[in-house]
């Protein structure tokens, strides 16, 4: 019978094969594009550029997140329940206490962010906190610390860092054969061979299929993040059905968030764009909430049988 914990190590066991992987992907690509380019230094390049391109978003996320959304900030004196709450959540999961902000919409969303748990902030909705009870804001709150706890900006970051090198590295390889870069590598390695002109095909089509397949890992490792966020979060309240509940009603809250912005979508509990047509499953940064609902009451029944 499936229980948190099962739920818990599933997600973590997918998320690390997806990221193996992805490792894999990625060290093939960028071999059989420095083979046809006949130049390794290509792949030094495209790493450094992807890695100065993440490093600075990584760093000051909290503080980009912050402004992006026009949080504003709140003390213990402003907010007594729900900074009781984060501060207990905190103590039970042996994380410090983060930064809390309110952002001042009448949307249902929520978000945590930040380079590690000292410098971690989390940012509720207005709407959040006049719609939900205080059992379902726990299950929230919950869900976003294990965001904080499980490190998932750091994961986030390294994901982006790959992403980016697989799409500057297709590029290049692009820019090199519309200078003429296949025409002298045909030459310089005697020219015109069958294997060349197959390699030469298979770095084209890679060139256009590998960032669409990079994203899409991306995308799916995202989304295991959020049900291990779940399974976390519901571990910590004791209490799966506070979290299925809260996701139910952010789910039929159709209130637009104002200050959403695709930069940050995979931060919030709920993507604040909602459905954007039938491949929204296979593009989106987080599961469908019915699935979550769903595996939430399962390992809460798992749970409540012992």
């Amino acid at each position: 019978m499936p229980t948190l914990y099962t739920e818990k190590d599933k997600n973590i066991r997918k998320t690390w094969i997806y990221i193996s992987l992805f490792l894999i992907f990625v060290i093939g690509l960028g071999y059989i594009f420095s083979y046809i380019m006949d130049s390794y230094g290509i792949l030094v390049i495209a790493v450094l550029i992807a890695v100065l391109m993440s490093v600075g978003s990584y760093w000051w996320s909290d503080k980009l997140v912050i402004f992006m959304s026009r949080a504003e900030p709140v003390e213990k004196k402003d907010n007594f329940e729900l900074y009781n709450l984060v501060e207990n959540l905190c103590i039970t999961a042996g994380l410090p206490v983060p930064k809390i902000y309110i952002i001042d919409d009448g949307a249902m969303n929520a978000l945590a962010t930040g380079r590690d748990p000292d410098h971690a902030v989390i940012a509720v909705t207005r709407g959040l906190l006049n719609k939900l009870n205080k059992t379902e804001l726990e299950g929230v709150l919950a869900h976003e610390l294990s965001h904080i706890g499980n490190r998932d900006m750091l994961l986030s970051t390294v994901m982006v860092v790959l992403v980016g090198f697989v799409t500057l590295l297709a590029d290049f390889f692009r820019r090199w054969l519309w200078f003429g870069g296949g025409r002298r590598g045909r030459s310089d390695r005697g020219g015109g061979s069958e294997m060349q002109g197959i390699l030469m095909i298979t770095g084209v089509v890679l060139s256009i299929l590998a960032p669409l397949g990079a994203v899409l890992i991306q995308l799916s490792v995202s989304r295991k993040r959020e049900f291990l966020a779940d399974a976390s979060g519901a571990l910590l309240t004791r209490y799966p059905e506070g979290l299925a509940n809260a996701l139910k009603k952010i789910s039929s809250d159709n209130t637009p968030l104002r200050s959403a912005n695709h930069a940050m979508a995979h931060l919030y509990i709920k993507n604040p764009f909602g459905k954007q047509g039938f491949l929204n499953k296979m593009f989106s940064t987080h599961p469908p909430i019915e699935e979550r609902v769903e595996a939430l009451m399962v390992t809460d029944s798992g749970e409540n049988s012992k």
